[in-house]
């Protein structure tokens, strides 16, 4: 189970985009009346006057299953899983509503509540993505359904706007820096892709604090394309490269019997590269250089 959480501003457009369909359908609800569009949108509006200063009242988020999962599940269980979702996420004692849409082959449910509450309390959003995820990744253990496999698999037909250029850039960028090395080969090679770099840097120096990609009118910070493309492991990586390729000229002279050059499987290097380049699975918490950080410790433990 993934969710994706979106916030805005305007309860008519969210309900109406939501329900105005022949496919929608609602499987439950609290506090609001079911009966139309328009009394749906005035029962969320007139909970919103009790706190008239939150601009995004909003709160939208799509939870969706693998099509692998469609035996565990019905109607019932969807909405069970919804709530215990809310309750993790604390979205507690407010409206909200719980849509199913039925226009593409995996299950998923459209959630919208009022993130102003029942006594006028903000429904808090702070680090709701990172939260999403670890709840996601909670929910879908524990009843084992399927895990998702990371943005490799994604039907990138499907997406649209935003999350169609995002995507471009995870792939353009992910084969890059397989090569990459050093970050002036990067900035080139994407740039013919119409892909710009931007660095941040700490105040007052040149020293680089982090990383963001634009193409068109997006941009985005290298972790929120994938925490893999963060300025750290990308950096990582690009050292890596190097090295690689300056392990591969003076092997090529010094050592003409060495075998595989070009795939370059050594015990250190060869494992690294391969956890340098594993694509970042969407509900793992745990990142290829975290991992590789483990490793080293146990074996330095096994040294002492």
């Amino acid at each position: 189970m993934i969710g994706k959480v979106i916030t805005g501003r305007s309860f008519a457009g969210c309900i109406a985009y939501n329900l105005q369909r022949e496919e929608a359908s609602i499987l439950d609800a609290s506090g609001v009346r079911t009966t139309s569009v328009k009394d749906i949108t005035s029962d969320f509006n007139f909970q919103r006057k009790l706190n008239p200063n939150l601009g995004q009242a909003v709160g939208h988020i799509v939870l969706s299953w693998s099509a692998k999962d469609k035996a565990k599940l019905n109607d019932a269980i969807m909405v069970e899983r919804a709530k215990e979702y809310m309750h993790k996420m604390k979205i507690r004692d407010t409206q909200y509503l719980i849509m199913q849409h039925t226009d593409r082959q995996h299950p998923h449910l459209h959630l919208v509540y009022n993130r102003v509450g029942n006594n006028g309390q903000t429904i808090t959003d702070r680090y709701q993505r990172v939260v999403n995820a670890k709840v996601c990744k909670e929910i879908t253990l524990k009843y084992g359904y399927h895990l998702a496999e990371g943005k490799a698999q994604v039907n990138r037909q499907r997406l649209k706007g935003s999350d169609q250029i995002k995507y471009e850039m995870y792939d353009a960028i992910k084969a890059v820096a397989k090569v990459a090395q050093n970050w002036q080969q990067l900035e080139a090679a994407l740039l013919k892709q119409g892909i710009q770099t931007h660095y941040k840097y700490l105040s007052g120096t040149d020293t680089v604090q982090g990383i963001s990609f634009s193409k068109d009118i997006a941009k985005f910070k290298g972790s929120e394309i994938d925490r893999s493309l963060s300025y750290g492991k990308l950096n990582q990586l690009i050292e890596f490269n190097k090295q690689h390729g300056q392990r591969q000229q003076i092997a090529s002279v010094n050592d003409t019997t060495l075998p595989n050059r070009n795939s370059f499987s050594d015990t250190h290097g060869g494992s690294l590269l391969g956890e340098l380049l594993e694509p970042d699975h969407e509900q793992d918490t745990s990142t290829p250089f975290e991992l590789l950080r483990t490793k080293r410790k146990l074996k330095k433990g096994r040294r002492i």
